[in-house]
């Protein structure tokens, strides 16, 4: 891959300082897997390897995806209020208060006014329920995971499993809050940014790139070649992450789901399991929640 402009090279693992500590930690890895979920309990899957396509690892999605539809004067309203960037605004009528709202927030961020019939509403939203009222949105524009690697020493998060949009945006601002460079999503089988991301996320979406990967196990090698070290958070974790004074350096941070927690091939990739220990009686943490916990004592570490 040809070498971006305006940044250094990036130095090789073996030359990291923490090189050694990597090896050390892949083995006490190997001894302790179980095969327990990251955040939950219950087995992990066997998974195997996705099909190869023969696209790069973290080729972007085809342009021209169909544009999401909000519809229902609150889920409407709501967006707007959240920041969720629309390209148009359909109104059949303006006599209710969350309408003309609407109506006013999306004249104020220049979002076209559409004045449409409701039976071409009927059929711009597939026969939905949308009470006079729907908000088009853009379609998002994903970063290639590459442009993640900012930095001496980028924190990267990316995210296994997740398929609920706003899983996907509580993550997203937590990552916000505590300084990562971005996150990296699989293309396939994942939730992606929709305008529920958007409203989970509290707009921070807009300052914190996503980027996708069509093999995220791939991906990660990708980034462990660059001279990062990628830990996974997973509930039999060998070491705490409050102690990894590793994660200082360059870092990627896994996330994987509540129940199934990271896929197989994931977790043999990185180079150590890690887990919040929980003193308490729950048994599991949502995904959200323990990237948060995860990222507050990484930050901490990189202070």
């Amino acid at each position: 891959m040809a070498k971006r402009q305006g940044k250094g090279p990036t130095p090789k693992a073996e030359d990291r300082h923490w090189h050694g500590k990597r090896q050390k930690a892949r083995a006490v890895k190997s001894s302790k897997r179980t095969g327990t979920p990251t955040v939950g309990p219950g087995s992990r899957p066997q998974a195997t390897e996705p099909a190869r396509t023969g696209r790069p690892a973290g080729a972007r999605r085809a342009s021209g995806e169909t544009p999401e539809l909000v519809t229902g004067r609150n889920p409407v309203v709501e967006a707007l209020r959240a920041g969720v960037p629309g390209s148009a605004l359909y109104v059949t009528t303006d006599t209710d208060d969350r309408v003309r709202e609407s109506i006013q927030l999306a004249a104020d961020r220049k979002i076209p006014l559409l004045e449409t019939g409701r039976n071409e509403l009927d059929r711009l939203t597939d026969g939905s329920v949308h009470q006079g009222i729907a908000l088009q949105v853009r379609p998002y524009r994903y970063a290639h995971p590459d442009d993640l690697l900012k930095g001496k020493a980028p924190l990267i998060v990316a995210v296994d499993g997740i398929t609920d949009p706003r899983n996907l945006g509580a993550i997203v601002r937590s990552a916000a809050a505590f300084g990562a460079s971005g996150v990296v999503v699989p293309e396939r089988r994942a939730a992606g940014v929709t305008a529920g991301t958007w409203k989970a996320s509290a707009g921070t979406v807009a300052a914190v790139p996503v980027a996708q990967a069509t093999n995220l196990a791939r991906q990660l090698k990708a980034y462990q070649k660059a001279g990062c070290f990628v830990a996974g958070l997973d509930a039999d974790g060998g070491t705490a992450v409050g102690d990894l004074e590793v994660a200082a350096g360059p870092f990627v941070l896994v996330i994987g789901s509540e129940g199934k927690g990271l896929g197989r091939l994931v977790a043999d990739t990185c180079d150590l399991l890690v887990t919040i220990p929980m003193p308490g009686k729950a048994e599991s943490l949502n995904a959200g929640v323990a990237a948060g916990i995860a990222l507050y004592e990484i930050s901490r570490l990189r202070s």
